[in-house]
């Protein structure tokens, strides 16, 4: 099985394309991962009012969706791929990382910054390089000329 971690981002659209012609490529089955969670910042970490449940439904919608159109691409991409779409709530990193824990390989996108920052790794790209006990590709974001 080959995992990937999808967010709806330019990165993440580049990690999907990747993995769906690797897991074609192995014969493998694709495991997409749209994990989410509300950041503490969001409500205030505590100090705050409580978020109401429309919000916390929103986060997870966006996820549902980004899901969603990603095993849509990869149907269009991989038409006889067989894919399964997740939508976790979690820390990114984590969420990635354990559902990996029995595939060949985990995809992930990097944060394009660029110029000089773009040498660097996002930070769930970088947290998955420094935790995973599976082979990991970081795919980076396409440039745009």
């Amino acid at each position: 099985m080959v995992v990937v971690g999808v967010d709806g981002s330019e990165g993440g659209d580049a990690a999907l394309e990747f993995a769906a012609g690797e897991a074609g490529f192995r014969g493998a089955r694709l495991r997409i991962v749209s994990a989410w969670h509300v950041p503490a910042v969001a409500y205030g970490g505590g100090f705050g009012p409580r978020m109401d449940s429309a919000t916390w439904d929103a986060f997870r919608q966006r996820a549902e969706q980004v899901a969603d159109d990603a095993l849509a691409a990869v149907k269009k991409l991989q038409p006889s791929l067989e894919a399964e779409a997740l939508v976790i709530e979690g820390q990114p990193a984590d969420v990635l990382l354990d559902q990996a824990d029995d595939a060949a390989l985990l995809v992930v996108g990097r944060r394009g910054l660029g110029g000089f920052q773009s040498l660097l790794l996002g930070s769930i790209s970088h947290q998955v390089v420094q935790h995973a006990t599976r082979p990991v590709v970081v795919v980076n974001q396409p440039t745009t000329s």
